[in-house]
């Protein structure tokens, strides 16, 4: 139970890998504040979290005893944002951790003379600037207490290159360098920022993920072929599993990672090393 007595905020926690994290965390004693927009955004291909999914995921966290706070909210909106945060403050007193897992996968599969300004745009607008807007609400009050972790979701795809998702890519990159940034701004007041770099993740049922396929659809990977086709790129030969992810994750909120601050911690069966 390493994570009792914190409250923890996890944004995109409808489904997939945040629902993995919002589960494990409670497992771990924690707390939680879950949010999702809970709606389509135009301009993303494919359905996005439902708030009947983030219902279900309060419903699974606090069948593990903890207590939930479910929120509705845009990252793309600062407004959005920090009404999220003053009612989890409300709500609990204060936020001890928080993991932007908030993002798109698309619009993507296109080189970067194929991808249109709004296009680009919304994709950082989602997973760069969304977790800087999430970050600048919790900081203040964490350099306050001089505590806190602040875990940013990161990919693969902030260490390397990938072959037409240049927005995503440089989006993962950006918050690569948001999370070095910020973990030299806040180390003096103790409060640790990390990434997690999460490799193909398969999308597990229990967890209603659908970010693998939707990268496989951008890529015209056939649906019934692209676990495997994603395999052949895994050094370990296994996908990743979202609990892998949400382990590493409960790692960095815990105290066992009080001097880890400003790291990439690689979830991806070998496959930056190479």
């Amino acid at each position: 139970m390493r994570l009792t007595g914190k409250v923890v905020l996890v944004t995109g926690a409808a489904r997939g890998l945040g629902r993995a994290i919002a589960v494990r965390c409670a497992q771990e004693g924690a707390d939680l504040v879950l949010s999702d927009v809970c709606a389509d955004v135009g301009g993303v291909p494919y359905p996005l979290g439902s708030r009947s999914q983030l219902d279900h995921t309060a419903k699974l966290c606090r069948h593990e005893g903890s207590a939930v706070l479910v929120e509705e909210t845009d990252v793309r909106s600062g407004e959005s944002v920090r009404r999220m945060v003053a009612s989890a403050i409300d709500r609990f007193g204060q936020i001890d951790v928080v993991v932007n897992n908030a993002g798109i996968a698309a619009p993507s599969g296109r080189p970067v003379h194929g991808i249109t300004e709004d296009e680009w745009s919304l994709m950082i607008d989602v997973d760069l600037t969304g977790a800087w807007r999430v970050m600048r609400e919790v900081a203040e009050g964490m350099c306050e207490r001089r505590r806190g972790s602040i875990i940013n979701v990161a990919s693969t795809a902030g260490l390397v290159g990938y072959r037409h998702f240049a927005g995503y890519v440089a989006a993962k990159h950006g918050i690569v360098g948001l999370t070095k940034a910020a973990a030299l701004d806040y180390a003096p007041m103790k409060v640790r920022v990390n990434a997690v770099c999460p490799g193909s993740v398969r999308d597990v049922p229990e967890f209603e993920g659908a970010m693998l396929a939707e990268i496989a659809r951008a890529l015209e990977v056939p649906v019934h072929e692209h676990e495997k086709t994603f395999v052949e790129a895994q050094p370990m030969n296994a996908l990743i599993e979202p609990d892998d992810v949400a382990a590493a994750v409960v790692y960095l909120a815990s105290d066992d990672a009080k001097q880890v601050t400003g790291s990439m911690l690689t979830v991806d069966g070998g496959f930056s090393a190479r």
